[in-house]
């Protein structure tokens, strides 16, 4: 006897290394919110709605409701039942035929796992595999296989599927009766059909309840909850909630059976019902998208996400998502423009800036409205998006530095491009995701440390890139949270409802894409709005298209009114500057104002704003210190405009107080106040039609005293004209030299090449 069992358990032991039991299950993929609520479900790859159940998820209630219906021995036995066995055995020949099959549930995971046709041989075949299953694996761990298996009719199979698509709910909060009538469907799924035979699924589950009761397996007073409840019953749609979301996650995790994410539920909801409803009265104007993604600045996690806000509307193509589409950013980016200015030590809030036509080598931007404003400070220049003013600091900061900070932190597209992008940049020049700009502002909101976004909760990455210093990205968030600015919504405009934000928005050229994005200590919300198509709307702008979005959004997910706001870093300070010129004051500065300014960074220069000229009693001449007599002058102060603004004041016949002409008897010539030319550009190679009569424009900007200038090309003299107008030439074809001289002596040569085409 003890041999004969020795060799039973070799031919086991060899049997079950030669043939190992298959406990691998297709399941469906399910991406749910960071409290475990589904949003998203994918068919299985057998087309099965077959969903894993965690053992976290099996409650008390359900697992006595399905091992009292199934196999009260379960814990007991070793994967077969002797008595149940016997009990068949009895059974199957006294009725001639098969009554009952005496499967545990260890024997009916082993046959779910590898279904076969119900013969005896089969059936040893199953005996096998549940000594296998018992051996290899706990008895929750087979009850768990149990529950991600049972069939229900259709395509669903295992008890969370069922759970979520028959009762709308997750398997922990079933009730009793609802997990009593999931016990008893898995043994007739065709006879018990949910939604069809409702009336006999409900007798069989009150048959089971009464018999629970008398074994004793539940409380009375829970029986009879149990049997008063309604079964209202019918198969609902799988969810479907951030379609965009889950199939980014899908790509990223493809073989996650379940992928728990950063998404909030709540913001997802509200964020889509928001959008829905925004874009069903945009509709009128001819704009049908929009995309929206919030990202919580505390923890970088993405808390909702909205690729677009009908995915079944196939009409506007909503399948796309916006949130990762590369467009045109507008004049969303000049943010990150002011703060690298702010830290080269070149800008600061209060700082006088020109808004007056300018031409970078043939680059000649123009403001939104199509007006110039003159000068301007530089919180009003970016309060207000002009274009101008962010062009010009660019230039000066140079393309490069912005490229390469927008690269370091994810811009892609811009990183790929980066040899390419130009002045353009600075209004949109460039193509960014709604991903890249609300992870970029994110890092507005964190003092200038721009991190990557976390999409679940093994995303704990804290690396950091650092875009700006605190103090500068504190200047800029305290510039875009005033709202006397043209972008705030006129809906909103005198209106509590505003919340407290900073905000930018931003227009692409041709009117193709609405941008708003806002951030306070908590959150950061990335809005656009567009059409998919690439279709323009005139109706189409970030504060009228977008900014009403974002300022509904943020109202709704966060309901704190007294959140905190940002702390004034420690390196940042104020100063009193002349108001003129937003430089710390000079001599003759008699207006002042409150400052922000980082010490030894801002600039220290003092304020010229106004100068000193000496002039004749009669007004009519003015003097250097060479030519100045011993008497009969005076001094007089004048203001010292920068040659720019004078040029522009001049062409938009603004009248200015200016010094009198120079004393026309003096020998001294300086080089300081030389013309600038800014057309063309030295060095350069153009381009011209051997046809046109004057293909080359030639411009030049002046010191305020200067009333005529003379052009020279290859020093003969071409033109005498006043400093502001335009002069066209048509130069010889090779190399050509152009020079500007001023009515008071002073020169600038500069060369070009001239090719005919």
């Amino acid at each position: 006897g003890v041999y004969m069992v020795a060799g039973m358990i070799v031919v086991f032991t060899l049997l079950d290394v030669l043939f190992p039991v298959p406990t691998t299950i297709r399941y469906s993929q399910i991406i749910t919110s960071s409290n475990g609520t589904v949003l998203y479900s994918f068919l299985s790859d057998d087309d099965k709605w077959r969903m894993k159940i965690q053992p976290s998820e099996i409650s008390p209630v359900l697992k006595q409701a399905i091992i009292a219906k199934e196999d009260r021995w379960f814990y007991w036995h070793i994967g077969i039942n002797p008595l149940a066995v016997g009990r068949a055995f009895i059974n199957n020949i006294r009725y001639f035929k098969i009554t009952s099959g005496a499967s545990t549930i260890t024997m009916q995971v082993a046959r779910l796992l590898e279904p076969k046709e119900r013969t005896y041989f089969n059936k040893f075949r199953e005996v096998f595999r549940a000594l296998q299953l018992e051996l290899h694996y706990s008895k929750d761990e087979i009850f768990q296989m149990y529950c991600n298996l049972i069939p229900y009719g259709g395509n669903i199979e295992g008890v969370k599927a069922a759970s979520l698509l028959y009762f709308n709910k997750l398997p922990l909060q079933l009730t009793l009766s609802q997990a009593t009538t999931l016990a008893i469907i898995p043994n007739r799924p065709t006879t018990l059909r949910i939604g069809e035979t409702n009336p006999a699924i409900r007798t069989q589950r009150d048959v089971w309840l009464h018999r629970y009761q008398q074994s004793g397996d539940f409380p009375v007073n829970q029986i009879t909850d149990a049997l008063n409840e309604p079964l209202s019953l019918k198969r609902i749609e799988a969810p479907r909630l951030a379609p965009h979301f889950a199939l980014l996650m899908h790509n990223k995790y493809p073989t996650e059976p379940i992928i728990t994410t950063t998404l909030n539920v709540q913001s997802q909801v509200s964020v889509q019902t928001l959008s829905s409803n925004y874009i069903t009265r945009m509709r009128m104007l001819g704009i049908y998208n929009c995309s929206v993604i919030v990202v919580n600045n505390q923890t970088h996690n993405v808390e909702a996400y909205l690729g677009s806000p009908e995915f079944n509307d196939k009409l506007h193509a909503g399948q796309v998502d916006g949130v990762q589409a590369v467009r045109s950013p507008g004049s969303a980016l000049k943010p990150m423009i002011y703060a690298i200015g702010i830290d080269k030590g070149l800008l600061t809030p209060k700082m006088i800036v020109s808004d007056v036509p300018v031409n970078y080598d043939g680059y000649a931007p123009e403001n939104y409205d199509q007006t110039f404003k003159g000068e301007v400070t530089v919180e009003q220049a970016l309060a207000q998006s002009l274009n101008i003013p962010a062009v010009t600091a660019l230039h000066t900061i140079g393309v490069p530095q912005l490229a390469s900070k927008l690269s370091s932190c994810g811009f892609k597209s811009i990183k790929k491009d980066a040899k390419n992008v130009g002045l353009s940049l600075a209004l949109g020049g460039c193509g960014v995701t709604l991903e890249e700009m609300a992870r970029l502002y994110s890092g507005f909101a964190n003092y200038g440390n721009v991190q990557a976004l976390h999409w679940v909760p093994t995303d704990t990455s804290t690396k950091a890139i650092r875009v700006a210093s605190p103090a500068a990205t504190y200047m800029i968030t305290y510039i875009l949270t005033q709202l006397t600015r043209p972008d705030l919504p006129v809906t909103y405009q005198a209106s509590a409802r505003v919340p407290k934000i900073a905000w930018k928005t931003g227009t692409s050229y041709g009117r193709h894409d609405a941008w708003s994005i806002g951030y306070n200590t908590k959150y950061t919300v990335a809005v656009w709005v567009g059409n998919f198509s690439g279709e323009g709307s005139p109706d189409l702008s970030g504060a009228t298209s977008a900014t009403p979005l974002l300022f509904d959004i943020f109202n709704s997910i966060d309901n704190s009114l007294n959140r905190e706001w940002f702390k004034q870093p420690q390196e940042l300070d104020f100063r009193i500057v002349c108001s003129e010129s937003g430089l710390t004051p000079g001599e003759y500065c008699t207006n002042t104002v409150a400052d922000y300014f980082i010490p030894t960074i801002s600039p220290a220069t003092p304020c010229t704003h106004m100068k000193e000229v000496f002039v004749s009693a009669d007004e009519k001449k003015s003097y250097c210190t060479s030519c100045l007599p011993h008497s009969g002058y005076k001094k007089l102060l004048f203001r010292n405009y920068a040659p720019e603004i004078l040029s522009y004041y001049r062409q938009e016949h603004i009248t200015v107080t200016l010094p009198p002409e120079h004393n026309s008897d003096c020998q001294r010539v300086t080089q300081e106040y030389a013309p600038t030319i800014t057309s063309p550009t030295n060095g350069k190679q153009y381009i011209v039609n051997r046809n046109d009569k004057n293909p080359l424009m030639l411009s030049c900007l002046t010191a305020n005293d200067v009333k005529v200038v003379y052009w020279f090309l290859n020093d003969k003299l071409i033109s005498t004209s006043p400093p502001t107008e335009h002069v066209f030439i048509k130069p010889e074809r090779g190399e050509n030299k152009i020079s500007c001289s001023d009515d008071k002596g002073r020169n600038t040569d500069i060369t070009v090449t001239i090719e005919w085409e």
